[in-house]
């Protein structure tokens, strides 16, 4: 047996494995293969302020060891996100962390106060700000590319949500220096951080020689970004360990399929995990992956996961 609770940031789950924001939508169409409130915590797609019908098709390409979307934060908004959503959640007794966005740092504002006003507020173990979306108030800057947007939409947020709530900040791998984005969100308040966003793709159509998503571009995941995710994770883990930047848990993301895939991570520096492309071709993916997961915990002799966390620095080869 082993002990696979796990915290963040004074939330307590009973284990480490979430879905990824935007690929089981709201939950209802991922309850039908198991139920969500099996997993340490289920993410919600990333809500708005109003109803965005988002971007034109074609809005998915494959690729190698992935997928491109291009999907533009499709959703019904926040205040049907309350009525319905959250809710159903509630009743199927989850844990819940809510991915929040806006088009501006004050809209992130704006969505957090209409969401914590909601009746259903109690399941909600965290807020995740997806600041890796795009900043439309500045010609299309991802927030997470700046140091100053960061820390600018953090505050807002972290203002926002009731002390005891954690907020994570989710990052882009699009950046220089994703350590200094990590310092940034975390010194303003970020109480963990989430790594990481889709890497920004193109994929061209060989037979008509155009780009094959309408939008051009598109956020690129599933296995072929995983080790992109080991290496932010590692990096900002480092960076804490060395006391250059503050501790906080961080939550990793990109290219887990399997209970293995997700170890990689928590030895990397992960105190929990999320499953996103994996689940569009099986379902049962989050769920298996934690049964995975744990089987790997015990076969490397632990009896607890989070002895597992971040254990690759204590194990590195010296030359």
């Amino acid at each position: 047996m082993v002990d696979m609770t796990t915290t963040l940031a004074g939330a307590e789950l009973p284990n480490p494995v979430m879905t990824a924001s935007g690929c089981a939508a709201n939950g209802q169409e991922l309850h039908r293969f198991f139920p969500v409130s099996e997993l340490g915590a289920f993410v919600t797609k990333t809500v708005m302020k109003d109803p965005r019908s988002g971007r034109a098709t074609p809005r998915m390409a494959e690729t190698a060891s992935g997928m491109l979307n291009s999907i533009g934060l499709q959703g019904p908004g926040i205040d049907a996100f309350c009525d319905k959503d959250l809710p159903w959640l509630a009743e199927q007794g989850a844990r819940v962390l809510v991915s929040v966005a806006g088009n501006t740092a004050e809209e992130f504002g704006e969505v957090v106060q209409r969401l914590v006003a909601s009746p259903a507020w109690s399941c909600v173990v965290g807020v995740e700000a997806n600041i890796s979306c795009p900043n439309v108030a500045n010609r299309g800057l991802v927030f997470a590319c700046d140091p100053v947007s960061s820390e600018r939409v953090v505050q807002i947020v972290r203002t926002r949500v009731p002390d005891g709530v954690p907020v994570f900040a989710k990052l882009t791998p699009d950046v220089t220096d994703i350590v200094a984005i990590a310092d940034a969100a975390l010194r303003v308040g970020a109480d963990g951080l989430t790594m990481i966003n889709t890497l920004l793709g193109i994929v061209i159509d060989t037979d008509l020689l155009r780009p094959q998503l309408a939008g051009t571009t598109g956020g690129l995941s599933g296995p072929a970004v995983r080790p992109v995710a080991v290496r932010a994770i590692w990096q900002v883990t480092s960076a804490m360990r060395a006391g250059t930047i503050p501790t906080a848990p961080v939550i990793g993301v990109g290219g887990v399929r399997t209970g293995t895939d997700a170890l990689e991570l928590v030895a990397a520096g992960a105190s929990a995990v999320q499953v996103g492309t994996a689940t569009f071709n099986d379902p049962h993916a989050p769920r298996r992956v934690l049964t995975e997961l744990e089987a790997e915990v015990a076969r490397h002799g632990f009896t607890r996961f989070a002895d597992v966390v971040g254990i690759a620095h204590d194990r590195m080869v010296t030359l």
